[in-house]
């Protein structure tokens, strides 16, 4: 995963409503009804956070008639999430153990 990718990854997950609803699709697909219900903001900002969402590859979306349903997108998030894994912290700076 490029760098790009994951800053924009990182961006889209820099908002609270955006982190929710993420978590909310890991427990499978959902339409856009079901995800508005939960929270107290419009149908256009909802709209909005799954723009960023899907363009950043986290989530995927399905039209069925004049519905939506969202989905996320494991190959972007295990990518993602190999990325974050990669990343090593050592106490004291100057780590060459790694």
């Amino acid at each position: 995963m490029q760098e790009m990718d994951v800053a924009l990854i990182c961006k889209a997950l820099g908002d609270s409503n955006r982190l929710k609803i993420v978590k909310m699709l890991s427990d499978g697909e959902k339409c856009g009804c079901k995800l508005l219900e939960a929270f107290q903001i419009t149908q256009p900002t909802l709209s909005h956070h799954m723009k960023i969402l899907c363009e950043c590859g986290l989530v995927d979306v399905r039209k069925e008639g004049k519905w939506s349903h969202y989905s996320l997108n494991c190959e972007t998030l295990s990518q993602f999430k190999d990325f974050i894994s990669s990343l090593h912290c050592c106490p004291g700076g100057g780590c060459s153990c790694r």
